[in-house]
């Protein structure tokens, strides 16, 4: 997974992180939920490129205190170059094995939960990190066809290659609805946990345009999987997926509805 995301991270940065499109048109939905303060401290967890980061440094100012984490040292450094301020630090690591010496006022974390093998270790972990009433703020896609962008292509390959996503990768979806996210939050131990639902829009263009930027974009490991197909089942699965772009489809133009659940939750437990 860290081999594949160095590798994918400046594409993901210049396609996604770095503009609000998309599901990133959530980003500022996040931070004003997390309710910063000028002079708070912060850990951006699973930080990636520095998406949150710049927003959060927007609100607590120069008096304020931010640690950027992530297991990629490619996103790090393009983080670290759009971000040379004074009072924000970088550092790799583990989600689910981290300490620090100090606790933190806030704890932001923008779809990354989902990609931890043990969500349920890296939630404690922030509980852990975090000062008594603390706040998480955490953001996470939708399940299944609530984001066709992702749907579309995924339910399709699959048909033709099982094992596409791999043998004990973690399920992607398993916090995508209101009930799942909450469950595993309450779990951690946090309290007064509360899930926000939003439906954005984004247009990859045509589908040519979509199928295209899939191709051109995927990791290495998923393009080898693609290139064993035969010709005929690659028509064929570019077929599957432009049946499934139709109700999305106006004028030769595809518009994907985005659903976003953004969670607030609080660490009232001294005893972390």
């Amino acid at each position: 997974m860290i081999k594949t995301w160095n590798d994918i991270a400046p594409r993901y940065h210049k396609r996604w992180a770095g503009r609000s499109i998309g599901p990133f048109q959530s980003t500022q939905k996040l931070i004003s939920f997390a309710k910063l303060n000028s002079g708070d401290s912060v850990l951006d967890l699973a930080c990636g490129t520095g998406a949150v980061t710049r927003y959060i440094l927007n609100k607590t100012g120069k008096s304020g205190h931010i640690v950027g984490a992530d297991s990629s040292i490619t996103a790090l450094k393009i983080a670290k170059k759009s971000l040379d301020q004074k009072n924000i630090d970088f550092v790799i690591f583990d989600a689910e094995n981290f300490g620090f010496n100090h606790k933190f006022d806030v704890i932001t974390c923008q779809y990354a939960l989902f990609f931890f093998p043990n969500a349920f270790k890296a939630l404690n972990n922030m509980k852990k990190a975090l000062k008594k009433n603390g706040t998480l703020a955490l953001s996470v896609h939708g399940a299944g066809e609530t984001v066709p962008y992702f749907n579309s292509i995924l339910t399709s390959v699959q048909k033709f290659i099982p094992d596409y996503i791999g043998s004990g990768a973690p399920n992607l979806d398993r916090f995508g609805t209101k009930e799942n996210l909450k469950k595993i939050i309450k779990k951690a131990g946090f309290t007064q946990v509360v899930i926000h639902e939003f439906e954005f829009w984004y247009s990859p263009g045509s589908f040519t345009k979509y199928w295209s930027n899939y191709l051109k974009y995927l990791a290495k490991p998923l393009r080898n999987k693609l290139d064993n197909l035969s010709s005929e089942q690659k028509k064929e699965l570019r077929n599957t997926v432009k049946t499934k772009t139709i109700p999305y489809t106006k004028n030769g133009i595809i518009k994907f509805p985005w659903r976003v659940l953004i969670a607030t939750a609080k660490n009232h437990n001294t005893s972390t």
